[in-house]
This record gives structure tokens, sequence and C-alpha cells, in this order.
């Protein structure tokens, strides 16, 4: 039998599902990304885990239809209801650019600022959209397979073993916010691109206030589907 995503999350505490979009989206998303941080003058980070050589986009979803489709992509909405429930909320939605010569970006958890003994149940399913290839030269998201079942929050002096996760440009990674992870360094000539979809249960406060976040009139052209996800 093969293994599902969700099994695989709740063994590893996270899954790789390749080409779950078409070339054609990942061209207007990598260029709707791009276009949207210029005219919006993102900045790099100011610190080591926000990544001094990269740059994020946060509420992705406030600038407009470009993006509205990628919490709806059906391998990482299904998997997270099974996790979460359908009553689930899109906790926030980012776009992020590493340049090269950024450095490894911490070891950490999703769901570290919440104070549950752990380990606890799925309160945290993240997939991060690849749009463009990731690999180890580029800084490809690196992960503690299991340790999503660890009784503790990993530290700054932790020197976890990691595994990187290399996937191709349309490929999709999802993990169990409590797993330990982080980017690692772009080493090489080229740019890393993607999108991370944070969902949490219907209980839990979202990372962004969408209800304040997002206007009237954008969330009435939304799928409805994602209007309830948005809350």
């Amino acid at each position: 039998m093969v293994p599902s995503p969700v099994s695989d999350i709740e063994t590893d505490g996270f899954t790789i599902i390749p080409n779950v979009v078409s070339i054609e989206d990942l061209q207007h998303l990598r260029e709707s990304l791009s276009s949207t941080m210029d005219d919006q003058e993102t900045p790099r980070g100011g610190n080591i885990f926000l990544g001094t050589e990269s740059r994020r986009l946060f509420n992705l979803l406030s600038f407009g239809a470009s993006f509205d489709k990628v919490p709806l992509i059906n391998p990482l909405l299904d998997t997270a209801e099974q996790l979460l429930g359908r009553d689930l909320l899109l906790s926030s939605l980012t776009g992020f650019v590493t340049y090269p010569g950024q450095t490894p970006q911490p070891i950490h958890a999703d769901d570290a600022g919440i104070p549950l003994t752990r380990p606890h149940m799925p309160l945290a399913i993240v997939g991060i959209l690849a749009l463009t290839d990731f690999t180890k030269d580029n800084g490809g998201t690196r992960v503690v397979p299991r340790s999503h079942v660890i009784n503790r929050r990993p530290t700054a002096d932790d020197d976890a073993d990691t595994t990187t996760i290399e996937m191709s440009a349309g490929s999709l990674l999802i993990y169990n916010g409590s797993i330990w992870h982080g980017g690692s360094a772009n080493n090489s000539d080229s740019v890393r691109m993607g999108i991370i979809c944070n969902f949490c249960p219907g209980w839990i406060r979202q990372e962004e206030n969408l209800m304040l976040g997002l206007s009237r009139d954008l969330v009435a052209q939304f799928d409805p589907r994602l209007r309830k996800l948005v809350g």
C-alpha cells in the first residue's frame, strides 16, 4: 500500500507531493509575486530569521486574485482538512524570495509560541509551494524527521540531524507545524521562490487577522470555500 500524505505527516512530520500546479500557473505566480514585491517595495529581512538576503510578502491574499487559488490546491487543502478538521482556517499566506548569499535560518517550529505540552495534536498544517526548484545549493528547506513527536521545542543550541528538501518547481511540501525545520543557505547563483500556506483549527487565532486584513469587496470575489477559510 502506498503511504498517504496524512500517514506520512503523522509518521515523519512531513510529505512531498510533486507537480501540483501547471507550468502556466507557476509562471503566473512567479511573475505576480515578483511584480507585487517590487510594487510594494518589499525590503529584505532585518534579522537572521527573516533572512537578510530574503524578501517576504505577508498577507498575500490582500494583493488581488493572483494568489487566491493557492490555499485551495487540493492535495494541500484536503490533507489539512483531514488533520485539522473541516472547520479549519487559513492562518497566513506568505510569499518569499531567497537570494544568493542567504545564510541558514535557525531551526524552529511554527507552533512554538503555543504553550502546550508537547507532543500534541496538530495545531498547524503548513504547505510550501515551490515556485522554483528547491535544492541543497539554493537553500531548500531542511527538516528534522519525526521531530513533531519530541516533547519540547527546539532551541538555538540544538544540533539536530536535518534532511534537506529537494523538489522541483510546482511541487508541494506539507508538514506538521510542530516539526523542527528552517531554510538552508543559498550557496547558488539563483533565487529560490515559494509561497507558504499555513492552516490552523477553527478554534485557534490566525497568524494574520484576515477579517481586518482583507477588504469586504475583495473577499466577495473569492471562491465560497476560500471565504470560509479566511473566516
